[in-house]
This record gives structure tokens, C-alpha cells and sequence, in this order.
């Protein structure tokens, strides 16, 4: 089974936050969320949005908040 990660990074490709689940319809979910939570200036600066699948929790960066 997938896990979801949705990460957000800043405009020096800092990780700023991360959530993962197991869900994808909560993860499509967090993920508009979280583009949708970009303002455009933080856009225009380079705040990046991005969801990718990983098969193990052990890919999941450390900080992230975890749902299972």
C-alpha cells in the first residue's frame, strides 16, 4: 500500500511542512489545501506545493505529521 506524502517547500527548497497518510483521497485533499494556501506572493517567490507516493514509512521525512 502507497503512503501519500504531501510536502511544502520554501523558496530555498527547505522542507517547511509534511503530512503522510495511507488515504489518497485525504492526501488529494491536503494537498489542495496546501496549494491552496499559497499566496501568490509566496508563489511568485518560489513556495512550492508538491504530493508524491513512497512504499515505506521509513522514506517519510522525520518531521512529518503522520495519519494513519
Amino acid at each position: 500500500m502507497p503512503i501519500w506524502v504531501n510536502e511544502q517547500y520554501d523558496p530555498c527548497g527547505i522542507l517547511y511542512s509534511c503530512i503522510a497518510c495511507c488515504n489518497e483521497d485525504q492526501a488529494q485533499d491536503c494537498h489542495q489545501s496546501f496549494k491552496d494556501n499559497l499566496t501568490d506572493e509566496q508563489v511568485a517567490n518560489g513556495w512550492t506545493a508538491k504530493i508524491r507516493t513512497v512504499e515505506s514509512w521509513d522514506e517519510v521525512p522525520v518531521n512529518a505529521l503522520k495519519l494513519d
